[in-house]
């Protein structure tokens, strides 16, 4: 009886903060949005970091209003991670972001090809725009190319519209299909040749 009755008040002391300081309850919580491609992939690639709360893919980019996956005219296939920023960094979360894309390719990604497939930053503030830009040159620095060959672009970011139900969690829950499509589109093969042993990984840049 004492211990279910110690239960209801902390349960009811972390209401009443939650109530009282929701500010300081938000701030323990920051978005991120990306598309690269497939966004069965970018979430399944990025829902695996300590720190990622979770990732929901969705359309945005575009201006078409309540889009689906039969037509996002206009929309990229992005993802919304939602990250606690005490344990990863935006900073980290883009470098895992570009070691999961093609950075050369803005035709689409791998063998998807069209604009709902270009890979995209989408920043929510000036700080990420800044946190954007650093990565970007970074990039140019790790693979010894310059910027101007690097394809993904750095946009301001729109509405995000969900998927549909089937879509999330896409790869947990038909694992057989999505590990088939993953090597038929040769994603992680490319990554090997653009990333080599960083691919897929959130490694500090390399620096030359």
């Amino acid at each position: 009886m004492q211990c279910t009755l110690k239960k209801f008040l902390i349960a009811l002391i972390i209401c009443l903060f939650c109530f009282e300081f929701p500010g300081l309850v938000e701030a323990s919580q920051q978005q991120a949005v990306f598309a690269g491609g497939c966004f069965w992939c970018l979430e399944h690639d990025l829902e695996e970091l300590s720190g990622v709360i979770s990732v929901e893919s969705g359309y945005t980019g575009g201006n078409l209003s309540n889009p689906t996956y039969q037509n996002h005219r206009g929309h990229q296939e992005a993802v919304l991670v939602n990250f606690d920023p005490l344990k990863i960094s935006y900073m980290k979360l883009l470098r895992s972001y570009w070691r999961n894309v093609d950075p050369f390719d803005g035709g689409g990604q791998f063998c998807d090809r069209g604009d709902s497939y270009r890979p995209v930053i989408f920043i929510k503030n000036e700080s990420q725009k800044d946190y954007a830009v650093q990565s970007l040159e970074a990039v140019a620095e790790e693979l010894d190319q310059p910027t101007s060959t690097l394809n993904v672009e750095i946009q301001d970011a729109k509405k995000f519209w969900l998927a549909e139900d089937y879509h999330q969690n896409f790869a947990k829950e038909n694992p057989l299909k999505y590990n088939f499509y993953r090597y038929s589109c040769g994603r992680d093969a490319r990554l090997d040749a653009v990333w080599g042993k960083r691919a897929r990984t959130t490694k500090q840049w390399a620096t030359k």
